[in-house]
């Protein structure tokens, strides 16, 4: 049989070869074996940071787009879009610079085609706003100490009193645990108070329809915290028609009073000329004390207001005016128009809250539905009353009106109603002004719409 086979392949006939051929193949044919082997897909490869950062996106052209250009000049303006791998990771993390390449959203990646007879504009992409670069610079300010200095034993600053203080120069200034958290809220206040504004000064005017529930304390209170914690000028204005006592509050240093600066204006030329009118204590609040005579400070009006207001405004950051309680008086008219804010004062007596609550409601009256919406309002617990009065509910009274309320606590210095020494307050009085001084400056506005 091999011999045969021999024979068969060495044959010399090519047609007997062929079916040798055909033969052998059919027999191999069906030995096979068929073997399907299912192979999960291979991983996509996740491109490397340095690669990203040059890696230009395949975008697809639709030549139908291109049909309206004719022969001619053609120039094309190409906006690529690189995504480097600082940026794609500050968009992942969610860090501060995310913010910056979302603001570039509406850039798109265009394609201009220009020509001799016209124009013809194809968008070839519209990306993903956080994938494109931004182009908003820094500018000097965001160079902070905060964001450059790392903050260690060495430059961190020394803590201010308590424990910490002595555990840092017991230790030779080796141990620094920096301030308090009693110092740190301090401060954070003191940032508050700071606010800085631009377009001129700002009026506060400390009002009320009844006499005698501290007006005059809240003023006083209002101005030494804002003078102790800012470093511009702080003037509080005796306004009150019927003798006001707002400059027995302080040490006073001269016996000119508003109806002097109305009468001596012209001759105002700048901030010491005005400083010669004013009494300034310890914080450097200034104050400028009405006329002791009633008949006199009658005849003061809304025009001898606006003289000194006007004067006022040139020198001092803040204006505060201590109003009397004749509210329907000029003076208060030519006070409210001028007024960012206002400070309404109410006792902790059932009849001083409900005069306090009227005057809210004769604002709202009479058009200043904004000053009243905006107001801040300081319940004096030093009044009579306030041991039986449920102030809790005088407080909830007027959250439903105004925006702000703060607590005045009965303070001996204050009840003597004699000149006040702002290092001899106590230090919850102290505190409450300070709240009550960082509400109103939240309260004003920062630049002038006008």
């Amino acid at each position: 049989m091999a011999e045969h086979d021999e024979v068969s392949n060495g044959s010399s006939d090519p047609d007997e070869r062929e079916n040798h051929r055909t033969r052998s193949g059919g027999a191999h044919a069906a030995e096979q074996v068929d073997v399907h082997v299912d192979l999960p897909p291979a991983p996509p490869r996740a491109m490397p940071d340095d690669e990203v950062a040059v890696a230009i996106d395949d975008v697809a052209v639709d030549p139908g787009d291109l049909t309206a250009v004719t022969a001619g000049s053609a120039s094309v303006d190409v906006v690529p879009s690189f995504v480097g791998g600082a940026r794609a990771a500050a968009r992942r993390d969610g860090s501060p610079y995310g913010a910056l390449l979302a603001a570039d959203g509406a850039r798109l990646r265009r394609e201009r085609v220009t020509t001799d007879t016209g124009s013809h504009v194809a968008v070839v992409e519209d990306r993903d706003p956080a994938a494109l670069p931004a182009e908003v610079p820094e500018t000097a300010e965001s160079l902070t100490a905060d964001r450059l200095i790392d903050v260690n034993r060495t430059t961190r600053p020394a803590p201010q009193g308590g424990m910490n203080r002595f555990v840092y120069e017991a230790s030779f200034h080796l141990v620094n645990l920096g301030d308090s958290a009693k110092v740190r809220a301090h401060q954070a206040m003191s940032e508050r108070i700071r606010r800085r504004f631009d377009g001129g000064a700002r009026f506060v005017p400390v009002l009320t329809r009844k006499g005698g529930v501290g007006k005059t304390t809240v003023t006083t209170l209002l101005g030494m915290a804002l003078a102790d914690a800012r470093d511009d000028r702080i003037i509080a204005i005796d306004a009150n028609p019927d003798r006001g006592t707002l400059a027995e509050r302080v040490d006073r240093q001269t016996r000119e009073t508003v109806r002097d600066v109305v009468a001596k204006a012209s001759s105002i030329g700048g901030y010491t000329d005005f400083s010669r009118f004013v009494s300034r204590d310890g914080t450097r609040l200034d104050i400028l004390a009405s006329d002791t005579d009633p008949t006199l400070s009658e005849a003061f009006d809304d025009n001898d207001y606006n003289v000194v207001a006007g004067l006022a405004a040139r020198y001092y950051s803040i204006v505060l005016t201590d109003c009397g309680t004749g509210i329907v008086h000029s003076v208060m008219r030519a006070t409210l128009q001028r007024a960012d804010s206002i400070v309404v004062v109410s006792g902790g007596s059932v009849d001083e809250a409900r005069l306090a609550s009227e005057t809210l409601t004769w604002l709202e009256a009479n058009g200043y539905t904004e000053l009243v919406r905006n107001a801040v309002v300081a319940i004096n617990l030093a009044t009579q009353g306030t041991h039986i009065v449920n102030v809790d509910e005088i407080e909830a009274h007027f959250q439903s009106r105004v925006r702000e309320i703060v607590r005045i606590p009965y303070d001996p210095q204050l009840a003597a109603g004699s000149v006040v020494n702002w290092g001899d307050l106590r230090s919850v009085t102290q505190h409450s002004a300070r709240e009550l001084a960082a509400l109103v400056v939240e309260g004003l506005p920062v630049e002038r719409g006008h």
